[in-house]
């Protein structure tokens, strides 16, 4: 009678993790001290063993498993942390902390360490310290594991010690900060002030999310000051002669179509409410670098007035000049811009209460005549919550830090883009 022939090690080693992920340790157990006998100096197996040998109380052994598995592969995380968890259980908080400090060194990322090291700094007393851990282990922790119901008490421990230490925190920053702030411009301590909002957990470190065109190395900034522009005035000056071009518009039942109209066979995603629906209208003078004559016609007024604006001009892309109606009760969904080479600009005309703009965190209520520069390649929104129309021109100009050369490379870049998709291929409102 032939006896079956053994398994090569790696198909051990395979079937060894695969129970080990299927919650069967026991089986495990005995396919690892089986590699093990084959290569002693397996980390994998050393590291695992240790680890089952820990979970059954077995310290002494389990210290060896694991000081092997260091010996043999000294860069491995978790042996460090199986190993602060012994340290722990025996008492010895101080290697315990030394040993979890190697685990973050090692994989600084990994959020089972941060969760040790901050119990490890509680059971001390070292409440700040164990906030910072606190935050880093929901930094990193997935948004799978969060939902698990037996980590539910771990998370709202973390989130409530982070919530402590940071109000903690603010009230340091403001007992040694504030006064400095005092007496200065609001604008001379604006990016300070939302350092220190941040900091405390008021408010979040925003970012731009270009979707077709990033321009790295320029400052993700929700809400240009238009007092920056010496163009502003002349176009603000415009306000009267525009808002009458408007209302002639309305008054003659113009021509306003759905600004969302995606093509036939493409996913409508998340605007897919306004999809082809007038609830949010636009009337344009220009879209896609290309001027509606019969459109731009009726309102020159408007036109001169943009025109004395940096505007892109990007051959088939851009300029991009209308009027934005927003229905009453209609919400345009938060969504990111194609990209952050311009600044897109609203000059408001017909603003009813209850009708805003927020980019990022922050929230802009238009003022009749007032223009608003926003980068939208930061993640933005509009609604209209009132029983009247709400009416925006929008139009975009260049992004103030780009150079004339860099102008020149974004038109040749967007040029490329659509030259290798096709010059209908959805590039966003470049």
């Amino acid at each position: 009678m032939n006896s079956r022939p053994p398994l090569p090690l790696a198909n051990l080693v395979a079937e060894a993790e695969s129970l080990t992920r299927a919650g069967r340790p026991q089986e495990a157990h005995g396919l690892w001290e089986r590699i093990l006998a084959i290569d002693p100096a397996h980390a994998t197996a050393l590291n695992q063993l240790g680890a089952l040998t820990l979970a059954h109380g077995d310290l002494d052994l389990a210290e060896s498993y694991l000081e092997r598995a260091v010996a043999v592969s000294p860069r491995t995380a978790t042996t460090h942390a199986s190993l602060s968890r012994l340290h722990a259980i025996r008492g010895d908080r101080e290697r315990a902390l030394a040993s979890i400090d190697v685990a973050i060194q090692i994989d600084p990322t990994a959020w089972v360490p941060h969760v040790q090291k901050a119990r490890l700094l509680e059971e001390t007393g070292q409440l700040r310290s164990a906030g910072l851990h606190w935050g880093s282990a929901l930094n990193y922790m997935p948004e799978a594991v969060r939902r698990q119901q037996h980590m539910e008490q771990t998370v709202l421990h973390a989130q409530a010690a982070v919530r402590r230490n940071q109000e903690e925190l603010a009230s340091h920053l403001e007992d040694g900060i504030g006064p400095m702030l005092q007496g200065h411009d609001r604008r001379e301590v604006e990016r300070m002030r939302h350092s220190l909002d941040i900091l405390a957990g008021r408010r979040s470190f925003v970012t731009a999310k270009p979707l077709t065109l990033p321009i790295p190395r320029l400052p993700a900034i929700p809400f240009f000051h238009r007092e920056d522009f010496d163009w502003v005035p002349e176009v603000e000056a415009a306000f009267p002669d525009i808002l009458g071009e408007l209302h002639a518009l309305l008054d003659q039942d113009a021509g306003f179509e759905p600004y969302v109209q995606t093509p036939e066979g493409q996913p409508k995603g998340q605007f897919a409410p306004l999809d082809r629906n007038v609830d949010w209208g636009a009337y344009f003078l220009w879209k896609h670098g290309r001027r509606i004559d019969a459109q731009a016609d009726r309102c020159p007024l408007t036109e001169a007035a943009i025109g004395r604006a940096p505007q892109m001009k990007v051959p088939g892309r851009a300029p991009v000049i209308f009027f934005s109606a927003l229905k009453p009760g209609v919400h345009i969904p938060p969504h990111n811009g194609a990209t952050n080479a311009r600044l897109t600009v609203h000059l408001p005309l017909i603003i009813p209460p209850d009708c805003a703009l927020r980019v990022g965190e922050e929230t802009h209520v238009w003022e009749p005549g007032r223009l608003v520069l926003f980068d939208d390649t930061i993640r933005h929104e509009a609604w209209n919550s009132s029983d009247r129309l709400r009416v925006v021109l929008i139009f975009d100009v260049w992004h103030p830090m780009l150079t004339a050369l860099e102008r020149e490379l974004v038109v040749a870049m967007t040029g490329s883009l659509m030259s290798f998709y096709g010059a209908n291929a959805d590039l966003g409102e470049l």
